[in-house]
């Protein structure tokens, strides 16, 4: 089983910086969607005789954000950089207008979706996909994984079969989880 947070929302989130491996701090509101959360899973897996490991992104905004759960729901945290946020090379920290003028064209015919993948330098949907595969395949015992938007899209899913265009398509909230099991995906909030 395994628990899937995104982050709570980060500074970057707010002015529309696609944050890729780059660093944000959460904003208040954040802080306040990790706690949320955090109150919100305990009550999820109270009464579960199973311990839980905590998986977390080694970017900032998801340590800030395990942080947070740490502090309601206390089992072992371990870095693991396959729930890193995908990386889009020299574009990330930038907004979309940004990098559509300073790369004139990289986005033409790009949806709202796959615009991610078409950096010169940045992480392909392939290796994204093979590094999400890797930490699932791992995966044993009931894990609570804080990790990111695109990645959790992506680890979301592969877990279900998807085809890339639907999995890149799957909402992404900040104040809500994710339950895999059993070959489901079910939102909780």
């Amino acid at each position: 089983m395994i628990y899937l947070l995104r982050h709570g929302e980060t500074i970057w989130n707010t002015l529309g910086r696609f944050q890729g491996q780059k660093d944000s701090p959460l904003t208040p509101r954040g802080v306040l969607q990790a706690d949320q959360v955090a109150a919100l899973l305990a009550q999820e897996i109270s009464g579960c005789s199973t311990p839980f490991d905590i998986h977390v992104s080694p970017l900032g905004r998801a340590l800030e954000t395990a942080a947070r759960v740490a502090l309601t729901i206390p089992f072992p945290t371990r870095e693991d950089a396959r729930l890193m946020e995908v990386t889009t090379g020299s574009w990330d920290g930038m907004t979309l207008y940004e990098i559509d003028t300073e790369y004139p064209g990289a986005l033409e015919g790009a949806d709202a979706f796959d615009w991610y993948f078409r950096s010169p330098d940045g992480e392909t949907f392939d290796s994204a996909c093979a590094r999400v595969e890797s930490w699932i395949s791992e995966v044993s015992t009931p894990v609570i994984a804080v990790s990111h938007g695109l990645t959790g899209r992506l680890i979301r899913g592969i877990y279900l079969g998807m085809p890339r265009k639907e999995m890149l398509e799957l909402p992404v909230p900040q104040d809500g989880f994710y339950r895999l099991a059993h070959g489901q995906v079910t939102l909780i909030e």
